[in-house]
């Protein structure tokens, strides 16, 4: 077996604890520049990445109960109360009862909602977009392999429902 072969013939990749840390520092600052434009937005309204998160992923799954958002997001239920009471105060989502469960809220943007969530999501559609541009198909479908991989299992499942949802 040649030397960085699996032995199912897959070559291996190996790489050294520099390039990994200048991987972890690349995600860092790229990060920083997808949520830098959102940001700026949500600034001038007084609101946090939190809310962003809610509105993204609401959208995304219009009806999503509470419990279903705090499985997504990993938070505390106290603070995702404190960030839904905002977003409902402030005209954006709207929480709804549910028919079969009462206890269960479901969740909903408004039109306010849906226009601040397009907004947040545009100014990051356009970095991708550029950046996905300049990498190359190839490079895109790697990276979207990297990302999925570094995924725990449980938030791998809830990425690979919501694709689902949206397919």
């Amino acid at each position: 077996m040649a030397d960085g072969q699996s032995p199912q013939g897959e070559t291996l990749l190996y790489l050294t604890d520099e390039q990994l840390r200048q991987g972890a520092e690349a995600m860092f600052f790229a990060y920083r520049g997808f949520t830098a434009d959102p940001d700026r937005i949500l600034a001038g309204l007084s609101y946090g990445r939190a809310h962003h998160r809610a509105l993204h992923f609401i959208h995304g799954a219009p009806g999503t109960t509470v419990n279903n958002l705090l499985s997504i997001l990993g938070v505390t239920k106290q603070s995702l109360n404190r960030v839904l009471r905002t977003l409902i105060e402030d005209g954006l989502v709207e929480s709804q009862v549910g028919r079969t469960d009462k206890r269960e809220r479901h969740l909903y943007l408004t039109a306010d909602g849906e226009a601040l969530e397009k907004q947040l999501t545009d100014a990051q559609r356009a970095r991708m977009r550029a950046a996905f541009r300049q990498a190359g198909p190839e490079a895109v479908a790697g990276f979207r392999r990297v990302l999925e991989a570094m995924m725990d299992p449980e938030m791998r499942r809830h990425y690979q429902k919501l694709r689902e949802g949206r397919g």
